[in-house]
């Protein structure tokens, strides 16, 4: 199971989720984002071998998310953007993000090479922590491993697992201070209530 915490803008963050048993760490190099990051300061944010480096992208093109996954020692690209299978980073997994609307149709995405499906909330231009939910039961049904996220934190994250039954789940704004910077105690929390709803 994966336990996500994304929008790591500093070291600090960073070690604080891993200490909290977050499983994977996300870094936003979207440049729009408020939780932008510097490659090269991704790269600098250490963190042990069993947590997932996971890099959020928007359309950019396969040769600079490959870059990217180089530099910042990626193991997953998170494509949030209009990537066909075919510009897929080799180097990396894939996660492909989608956002959840009314009538949703899932069943493209069943079939798809990528490693797992992010199933995020509807969030305008923004991508990457717009904290959102959708209707998590509308999940349930996706034949694939998925992520779940969209304005998940402690309160929540519990209903959430039970309704749609994911593989992972991943939060963001509703456990910052700021964009960009964690809350420890909002993000412990999230951590122990997910962790606590993923094995039962």
């Amino acid at each position: 199971m994966i336990v996500k915490i994304c929008g790591i803008t500093n070291p600090e963050d960073a070690a604080a989720a891993v200490a909290a048993g977050a499983s994977a760490i996300g870094f936003n190099f979207y440049r729009r984002s408020p939780r932008y990051i510097e490659p090269q300061r991704a790269a600098e944010i250490r963190t042990p071998v069993h947590v997932l480096r996971v890099g959020v992208f928007v359309n950019e093109p396969r040769s600079h998310v490959e870059a990217i996954v180089r530099t910042a020692s990626l193991d997953i690209a998170q494509l949030h953007g209009d990537e066909r299978a075919e510009e897929y980073p080799a180097t990396a997994g894939v996660w492909k993000a989608v956002r959840v609307t009314p009538g949703f149709d899932f069943t493209p995405y069943e079939t798809c090479p990528a490693e797992a499906i992010l199933l995020d909330g509807p969030a305008a231009h923004l991508y990457g922590g717009a904290g959102i939910a959708f209707d998590w039961t509308v999940a349930a049904s996706l034949r694939k491993r998925f992520v779940l996220a969209g304005g998940l934190d402690a309160s929540n994250v519990g209903r959430a697992v039970e309704l749609a039954h994911p593989w992972g789940v991943d939060a963001c704004s509703k456990i910052e201070s700021s964009p960009g910077i964690k809350d420890h105690q909002k993000m412990r929390a999230f951590l122990q209530a997910a962790a606590e709803a993923l094995r039962v």
